[in-house]
């Protein structure tokens, strides 16, 4: 192919372009709003100006211990400051931050401690002890050949302070101490190549090992950038870390806060009354969370809640599709809610369900319906289709021909670490295929309709178990439902539903309630997609609150086959 050609020979140079990186905006914060609060943590409270001064210190004393280029940090801890703080100072030094789910088990987290081949463990006082039974499995595995990574514990001052104290008698160095051994003048430097690693995370590795998705600086600008542009976020936003930071670098708002010299407002533990109280007396503007986390909301007793809210608060969800019925009441509550939809492996969110001005005159069943759809793609990934996976021609927008949800572009991971078998088949054909199933309607917007592994499959027809969870989800006594497959003696797999009641329901009698919810799925759904079975009890979940569908598929088999009716 020929070279393309412009209107001019000029070259790059030293002032007119630069490598993007997420690194200057914290820069940029220090200095535009050096007294504003940045990171707000119980009583713990840092401006823009601490946190770029505690950021350089953290680079420099890694640098210091030859910690950078080539190097992974990990970090084993909930939201608190210093995990914003390592979104910043690891890649400041030139090292890839790798945020761990800290509801990982021992032996989960040591293979991707040794995967990554971390040099550093920063964790959590409260977790230092599994980082510690997860250094022990890597030891015991390699044997003399274990090399024991920098160990550094970090403190909380609305902790008890025994597990720190453990740690330190320990050997690991404290946090707070470690900063200290660094310059706040540190004269970091921006990486020479965009593409360039920044963060490591992992999938959820439910049927497998783990996968490492690899982002690199290019990605973590532009979608940080896009993430406030698609919520409308406002400069001086205060945000409420409900969502993990180690799940999917926070969806790219560990960054993004900083361009916008916004306020993170930390909080440890999630529940309805912490967040309602951060709302009331802190100035929560913004937050974001799964499903599961606008359910709890939802269905808070009115002890916990303070309404009506004392201004607009936006919500941002993403995870598994929310049902219309949640983002019905939320709306109904005063929150104003915006939908997304992507992947670790699409630095988190890059799909948004953009609001339509027509939509507002709409009955509040249709508004909640086309709101729940996943949308178009975000301003900064530049490639969405939804495609027969055999041929990659895209299926008609129709609203019912489903394909393969792909995308392509800036926003797209670099592929995962040392597995190029999985890279090969992730970005076959120039996309990058998201194994998600769904359909194009026909005004563009995409719609989920559900993992290629959780079809279910009866008489040979197709089911979406999303679409039996949203009628299951509209039962008045149902707080929570999955739907998975179960094998069906008749019909080789039929719905099986898995409910968690609200605490309000009469429990005496679960056999007619479950009959009840078949009868009323079969009011809304075609006859085969109702559950011919109906589980009660609470739902297994990750720690970003998403269900864990592959163990409920694997109480679904244990239960055996629906037997074909004698009658």
């Amino acid at each position: 192919m020929a070279a393309e050609r412009d209107i001019d020979d000029l070259p790059r140079n030293d002032a007119n372009y630069a490598a993007l990186t997420p690194l200057w905006f914290l820069e940029r914060a220090a200095l535009t709003h050096p007294a504003r609060a940045s990171v707000v943590h119980g009583p713990v409270r840092y401006t823009w100006a601490d946190t770029y001064s505690r950021c350089r210190r953290l680079a420099s004393a890694l640098a210091r211990r030859s910690v950078g280029h080539g190097s992974t940090v990990a970090v084993i801890a909930p939201n608190i400051p210093a995990i914003y703080e390592t979104h910043f100072g690891v890649p400041m030094a030139g090292a890839v931050v790798n945020c761990v789910n800290i509801r990982l088990n021992a032996a989960t987290v040591a293979f991707l401690l040794e995967h990554s081949s971390a040099e550093v463990v920063m964790v959590d006082q409260e977790f230092f002890s599994l980082a510690e039974e997860s250094l022990r499995i890597i030891a015991d595995q390699k044997k003399g050949a274990f090399k024991q990574p920098l160990l550094i514990v970090i403190g909380d001052q609305t902790c008890d302070p025994a597990a720190l104290q453990d740690a330190l008698r320990k050997g690991a160095i404290e946090y707070e101490a470690f900063l200290e051994s660094g310059d706040p003048e540190f004269a970091w430097k921006p990486p020479q190549d965009e593409w360039k690693s920044i963060a490591l995370g992992y999938t959820s590795g439910t049927t497998s090992n783990p996968k490492g998705v690899v982002l690199h600086h290019r990605g973590a600008y532009l979608m940080s950038l896009s993430a406030a542009v698609v919520w409308g976020m406002n400069e001086g936003a205060i945000y409420l870390w409900t969502l993990p930071m180690f799940h999917c670098n926070g969806w790219c708002y560990t960054w993004a806060l900083a361009a916008l010299c916004g306020t993170s407002i930390c909080l440890r533990q999630v529940s309805a009354k912490a967040i309602f109280s951060a709302i009331a007396h802190q100035g929560v503007t913004h937050f974001c969370g799964a499903p599961v986390v606008l359910n709890t909301l939802v269905n808070a007793p009115p002890a916990d809640t303070i309404l009506p809210l004392p201004r607009v608060v936006n919500v941002m969800t993403a995870g598994a599709a929310p049902p219309p019925s949640v983002l019905a009441a939320m709306s109904k509550l005063g929150f104003r809610i915006t939908h997304t939809y992507g992947l670790s492996e699409t630095y988190g969110p890059s799909t948004v369900c953009a609001w339509k001005p027509e939509w507002d005159s709409l009955p509040a069943d249709e508004r909640a319906r086309l709101h729940a759809r996943q949308g178009i793609r975000y301003v900064g990934l530049e490639g969405l289709d939804v495609v027969d996976p055999k041929t990659m021609a895209p299926v008609p927008a129709d609203g019912t021909t489903m394909g393969e949800i792909v995308m392509r572009g800036n926003g797209v991971m670099k592929g995962y670490l040392k597995n190029p078998k999985a890279n090969a088949e992730a970005f076959e054909n120039g996309w990058f295929h998201s194994g998600d199933l769904g359909v194009r309607h026909a005004d563009g917007y995409i719609e989920v309709r559900d993992r290629a592994k959780d079809i279910i499959i009866s008489g040979g027809e197709n089911i979406s178990s999303l679409e039996v969870e949203k009628a299951v989800y509209l039962h008045p006594e149902v707080l929570e439902a999955s739907v998975v497959a179960r094998a069906d003696e008749q019909w080789g797999e039929s719905p099986c539903a898995f409910v968690t009641l609200k605490d309000s329901v009469d429990r005496s009698d679960e056999p007619a309630l479950a009959r009840d919810i078949m009868r009323f799925c079969r009011e809304r759904l075609p006859g085969y997609w109702v559950p011919k079975s109906v589980v009660f009890g609470p739902l297994p979940k990750t720690a970003t609150g998403k269900i864990k569908k592959h163990e409920l598929r694997a109480k679904a088999k244990e239960l055996g086959p629906v037997r074909k009716s004698r009658m």
